[in-house]
């Protein structure tokens, strides 16, 4: 990261807020970015756009090819006040070009050109963490639906529910971060103007997440700020904070992947971590070990074993009743049965404590409001959510897993 010279650790700085006033063991996220790679750069724009001092062209081609020569593959650029004057970023980045065009190179001037350098800077840093990676999937897509026929050129839901084309997608991924529950929500609006309904809950549940959004008056709310990585999941300010417009919902850690476990206390804990897809729940049969979500739908009844993926795969059952009973029932003294349900109804606990907040924050009682379902996993789970909420309609759409 190139920062304006005494300001290269903002991202640990952060706001200097604390948000929690009495924890004496207050945790934060760290820095995508370390001390060691962030660098002063000689340069200062004033907050009405005038230059105080210059850009130190010189400094930032010795850093381009030194951070060349170690390796760096991206760079973010997040100088002061750039979103009133960007001439010092936009020549910095020239200057990289020029002496290592292998760098990949952010502006925060582009990405989010907003007053609170904090913010901007997170922001910024974030794009360009995975801006690689987010260019060649989508190119790969973008060809790969070009040979199959596939016209005219697909375009990528952002955060908000817009839409972009793969070429913008790619400059600025930070933007699709959570277009997938924007889908969601967005469906879930015209389910509800459909049937009459302009306020209700939309309810995510994939591999790893659960989502939750509110739509009112016929469209999901939008925020304009949220939280990756948060430590405490209803503490904002306790993540990194990024500056993009976004489907306002709620998010816990729990997931159909989502592994149980009898924690030291004796207790019974669901998640935050995943088996992932690979090796995924015990009941896939790819080497799982330890029981998830899944595992317990399963022997509840939730899943049909023999028509799973609409019958393209074979869930073990046995396997997901072994792994259940020695690693939950047994150590907590119940049945199967029992631990199963545990892992169920523990899920949806959380979750409408979650969507509760979420609501009541809001101004709307959830009792009251029908609940859309969606992800691979909201309608095995979207009932009990909306019975632990006091809601009395659920709408589980054909192929809401797609």
């Amino acid at each position: 990261m190139l920062a304006t010279a005494g300001f290269r650790d903002v991202l640990e700085m952060r706001r200097e807020h604390r948000y929690e006033l009495y924890d004496l063991r207050l945790e934060l996220p760290e820095p995508l970015v370390p001390r060691y790679l962030r660098f002063d750069v000689p340069e200062r724009v004033l907050a009405d756009g005038t230059v105080h001092t210059g850009l130190d062209e010189k400094h930032v081609a010795r850093l381009g090819r030194e951070l060349d020569a170690r390796g760096i593959d991206a760079v973010a650029v997040c100088f002061l006040h750039s979103y009133t004057n960007p001439a010092h970023e936009r020549r910095t980045a020239e200057v990289l070009a020029r002496v290592a065009p292998r760098l990949r190179v952010a502006l925060s001037s582009e990405v989010v050109p907003e007053i609170r350098e904090f913010e901007r800077t997170s922001t910024t840093v974030a794009n360009v963490y995975v801006q690689d990676l987010a260019e060649r999937y989508l190119a790969d897509l973008a060809r790969r639906l070009h040979e199959l026929g596939v016209r005219p050129a697909p375009h990528i839901m952002l955060s908000h529910g817009g839409i972009a084309t793969v070429e913008t997608a790619g400059r600025y991924p930070i933007r699709i971060l959570e277009s997938g529950p924007a889908g969601g929500a967005l469906a879930a609006s015209a389910f509800g103007v459909g049937a009459r309904e302009r306020d209700l809950l939309a309810f995510d549940m994939g591999g790893t997440t659960a989502k939750l959004c509110l739509v009112a008056d016929g469209a999901p709310l939008v925020t304009h700020e949220f939280e990756v990585g948060r430590e405490y999941r209803l503490l904002p300010g306790s993540g990194l904070p990024v500056k993009v417009p976004v489907t306002d919902m709620i998010e816990i850690g729990v997931g159909g992947g989502s592994i149980a476990r009898v924690n030291a206390l004796g207790l019974l804990t669901v998640g935050p971590d995943s088996a992932g897809s690979e090796p995924g729940p015990v009941c896939y049969g790819r080497g799982g070990t330890e029981p998830t979500v899944t595992d317990a739908d399963l022997l509840l009844g939730y899943l049909d074993p023999a028509y799973f993926l609409g019958g393209g795969m074979a869930l073990d059952v046995s396997a997901a009743r072994a792994a259940v009973r020695t690693k939950i029932a047994e150590p907590l003294g119940v049945s199967v049965e029992e631990a199963a349900w545990g892992i169920h109804t523990s899920v949806n606990e959380d979750m409408a404590n979650a969507a509760r907040v979420h609501a009541v924050e809001r101004g709307k009682d959830p009792a009251k409001l029908p609940m859309y379902t969606f992800g691979g996993a909201g309608p095995v789970h979207g009932a009990g959510v909306a019975r632990a909420l006091g809601a009395t309609v659920v709408v589980a759409p054909p192929a809401a897993g797609c």
